[in-house]
């Protein structure tokens, strides 16, 4: 595919992931079927609606750390692990609307960037929320030119860096394999058999379950929460639905931790059907507060900016790396 085609996939994959979080966000730890009960006709515009704390299109913490991830990528000039914590850190510190217990435990808590999710995930016995998931499309898109291990390598380095269990690593490695495959132009979901052949053996099983072409949210053995229900109902979503609308209200009508599926959802659905297909009254009361940089929000164009950096950043060593 031509370097257009590129661009406009992971300027759809990042706006897709922000606004899935900004549209679920009033809605999480809700009913099931809660948005399209309120918004029952789409393309009749509203559900920007804010509530619960969030103005009408602000993303939340989901969108906030993975813009500073990919504003660490750039200005470092790849993956500089303290940059990335010490960003993440200074956010932590400046009281955000909200911050996922497990991430604000392992960001405040003093030690050091190497060891602090891993001496949290000793003491406490589990770190598989999904909060490395939702801020992968920067990442996913930056390393997408080096192919799928480099790529999957950096995604389980980066989820490390908050969620001290690999198994938060190994679901995040799947999913920037999604969405490097979707900005190749193919469809994520056929990546997924060589990315599970890719995971840990013993983490594959689980994956395995939640991404099976049978699996359906139903059946999900933990909150969404965690990572495998919500990676396995992002693959659901793109799975049963044809358009970037359809995928994110699925995904945001499944209830619960509803704008973080629904950002997990957005990143490789707006991979698919690329930028265009985001609808402009979801983008245009887009915003992204970063609390604790200078008072700086966000709009639309600066995300889409910062994707075109991401991905142009390889263009002078040719084509795209399809191969593992």
């Amino acid at each position: 595919m031509g370097f257009t085609g590129l661009i406009d996939r992971a300027v759809g994959a990042v706006l897709g992931s922000a606004v899935g979080d900004a549209l679920g966000a009033p809605f999480e730890f809700g009913p099931e079927g809660a948005f399209s009960a309120r918004f029952p006709r789409p393309g009749h515009g509203g559900e920007m609606c804010g509530g619960g704390g969030w103005d009408p299109g602000e993303a939340t913490d989901d969108t906030q750390l993975a813009v500073l991830t990919a504003e660490s990528l750039l200005e470092r000039g790849g993956l500089d692990l303290p940059d990335v914590f010490g960003r993440f850190r200074r956010w932590a510190a400046a009281d955000p609307k909200d911050i996922g217990l497990q991430t604000e435990a392992v960001l405040t808590g003093g030690e050091p960037w190497d060891t602090a999710a891993a001496l949290h995930f000793r003491v406490n016995g589990r770190a598989v929320g999904n909060g490395a998931l939702m801020r992968a499309a920067p990442s996913a898109a930056y390393f997408a030119r080096d192919g799928r291990a480099a790529t999957m390598n950096a995604a389980r380095r980066l989820s490390a860096l908050t969620h001290g269990d690999p198994a938060a690593g190994e679901g995040t490695a799947v999913l920037h394999e999604l969405i490097r495959t979707a900005l190749t132009g193919a469809d994520p979901l056929t990546a997924v058999p060589a990315a599970l052949t890719a995971l840990h053996p013993g983490h594959r099983p689980r994956y395995e379950v939640v991404l099976s072409a049978g699996w359906h949210p139903d059946r999900a053995t933990e909150f969404n929460g965690a990572v495998w229900p919500c990676l396995g109902s992002a693959a659901w979503a793109l799975r049963t639905t044809a358009s970037y609308e359809e995928a994110v209200r699925a995904a945001i009508d499944l209830g619960g931790d509803t704008d973080t599926v629904a950002a997990v959802t957005g990143a490789p659905a707006g991979a698919v059907y690329g930028a265009a297909a985001i609808p402009p009254r979801w983008l245009d009361p887009l915003h992204v507060p970063l609390p604790g940089f200078d008072g700086r929000t966000l709009r639309a164009r600066d995300l889409t900016g910062l994707a075109e950096r991401l991905v142009s950043r390889g263009r002078d060593r040719g084509a795209f790396v399809t191969a593992p």
